[in-house]
């Protein structure tokens, strides 16, 4: 663990300038970017302190948007999606300007409501080179993208893997007045017994993912 600073003290927590909200190492927060046009930044606090002169600062481990990527945004990204980076960087903890939550994929899937300051994280990105963790990840569909929770997806009832309406050519419309459903691979086998009164649909309202995956 690297030593404070001679005349630098560390502190266990740091009150937003004008608000009641404590930040403490761990917490999420989001940061005022320099062009008042952009999103605010999102990062980690990894560590804050104080000189002298009660100077606070805080290094912090930046979180990247899919825009913000080698990359760039792909279809399967959410709209609240972030990568965590291997970038870290210290800065004054009058930059900060609010606190936010990057939940799991998996927690974040279960929300029932999402807020402005609810965020999720699924990849590690190396901010040099492009890279990700993990490389690759389950794929859904007969288009075999990952999945992505701003998405309303169907559930085949014969093979249980999920399926984009539009893929099955249906409108968003249609797939929610579906008591059952079956892909068309399984479509032949419409006999089959089903057991669900329900059809669940995917996501935030019923976001409980049990699917056979298939890895890219």
């Amino acid at each position: 663990m690297a030593k404070t600073k001679p005349g630098k003290k560390d502190l266990d927590s740091y009150t937003i300038k004008g608000t009641n909200k404590i930040v403490k190492v761990g917490d999420c927060v989001l940061m005022r970017p320099s062009d008042s046009e952009k999103l605010p930044y999102v990062a980690r606090v990894e560590k804050i302190e104080a000189d002298h002169r009660n100077n606070v600062k805080v290094r912090v481990r930046w979180y990247y948007r899919p825009e913000e990527s080698i990359g760039g945004r792909r279809q399967f990204h959410g709209a609240k999606e972030l990568f965590l980076s291997d970038h870290y960087d210290v800065q004054s903890a009058h930059t900060i300007e609010g606190k936010c939550i990057v939940h799991s994929f998996k927690n974040y899937t279960k929300l029932d409501n999402v807020g402005a300051e609810d965020y999720f994280c699924r990849f590690e990105y190396k901010a040099a080179t492009g890279g990700f963790t993990p490389d690759r990840v389950a794929v859904y569909c007969k288009c075999e993208m990952p999945y992505n929770p701003d998405d309303l997806m169907v559930q085949c009832e014969g093979c249980k893997d999920w399926f984009h309406p539009t893929c099955m050519d249906m409108t968003i419309e249609q797939a929610k007045k579906l008591d059952q459903f079956l892909c068309s691979d399984c479509s032949s086998e419409a006999d089959a017994k089903t057991s669900m009164d329900e059809f669940p649909v995917s996501p935030i309202t019923d976001t409980k993912v049990e699917s056979k995956r298939r890895k890219r």
